[in-house]
């Protein structure tokens, strides 16, 4: 019987996001194919676990900031699958008005701050906010997610300085799915190890699995009480992987089939499910009663993204400036 360590509606919880994220972005996949969804697409498929790990232990107050494979983190994060759906459409009742796209999900509202299609260029932000953060005297943490490419930025390095001369209270994560685009970590860093990074800075590192929600739960929940508590920030290297290719247009033919298949072995969904099946929470039928729910929840905001309208073109010259700083006292 899978070890039980937590309670039986976080597993639901968990369930219910990797499920939503999983079928969501596979109809992507298909939408994209029918050319429904155009321009850059990256897929989350295989890595929901660092998301449902994580929206676990944040609460509505935490912000979050990630790079362009950012759908799951929206819908982590709440925006409804209805928003999401039409942004990758384009239209106007997307949550970044259709004038983003795939790689810019924003929601003020959700404290979701992108989606950024510059590598690496997420994180010196992230700690921007999380400046503001302490600067505002709360107890809320930013999350920085990155990939295994971003790593070897330079902007990495001035950011993770300052974030820890200053106790910035910042997760920084590291979503290490062994490739940047199509090329293996081992092909670009003589440290195969990305955490220890972290460690030149004193910064408190570690490596973690992140095909299972109970490791990624863990670690988060140490990272951020560590810097609610005024400690600064912690580097995650989560192990993680992607069953498609990088993007829509990646054929991902640089990997073997055995590779894939070992990972797909690990696959976190099934790790819940089996554990929810195990401990006689849920039958197989009412497991299969669940997915149809979630289907017709993606396919709802199809139909919603199908039915809006495309933004004015007037849209072109809004959003472009802050015309005014709430922060400037006059």
């Amino acid at each position: 019987m899978a070890k039980i360590k937590y309670p039986r509606e976080t597993y639901e919880k968990w369930f219910d996001l990797m499920l939503l994220i999983r079928r969501f972005e596979e109809k992507c996949a298909q939408l994209y194919g029918q050319q429904k969804i155009k321009g850059f697409c990256h897929l989350y498929i295989g890595q929901e676990a660092v998301i449902a790990g994580a929206m676990s232990v944040l609460t509505r107050n935490d912000s979050m900031i990630t790079a362009y494979r950012d759908h799951g983190h929206a819908l982590g994060c709440g925006i409804s699958a209805n928003e999401v759906m039409a942004e990758l459409y384009g239209k106007k009742t997307g949550c970044s008005k259709g004038k983003g796209g795939s790689m810019h999900m924003f929601s003020k509202e959700h404290n979701f701050f992108g989606g950024h299609g510059i590598v690496g260029g997420q994180i010196p932000l992230g700690a921007g906010i999380a400046l503001a953060e302490k600067y505002k005297d709360t107890r809320n943490v930013c999350v920085c997610y990155m990939g295994d490419g971003a790593v070897r930025q330079g902007a990495l390095h001035e950011t993770f300085n300052m974030a820890m001369l200053w106790k910035l209270p910042v997760v920084f994560i590291c979503e290490n799915n062994n490739y940047a685009m199509g090329t293996s970590v081992a092909r670009t860093s003589n440290q195969l190890d990305i955490y220890k990074i972290g460690s030149a800075y004193d910064m408190p590192s570690q490596q973690i699995d992140g095909m299972s929600c109970e490791t990624v739960h863990e670690a988060m929940q140490d990272a951020v009480d560590f810097a609610r508590e005024g400690n600064g920030p912690t580097f995650l290297e989560i192990k993680t992987y992607r069953y498609r290719g990088h993007s829509m247009s990646d054929p991902a033919k640089y990997r073997t089939k055995e590779e894939l298949e070992a990972f797909k072995n690990q696959d976190p969904i099934e790790r819940v499910r089996q554990a929810m099946i195990e401990n006689a929470w849920y039958t197989e039928k009412e497991l299969e009663e669940w997915d149809e729910k979630i289907i017709q929840t993606v396919m709802n905001s199809v139909e919603f993204a199908e039915k809006s309208e495309y933004p004015d073109v007037s849209e072109l010259y809004t959003d472009v400036y802050q015309e005014k700083y709430p922060f400037i006292i006059e």
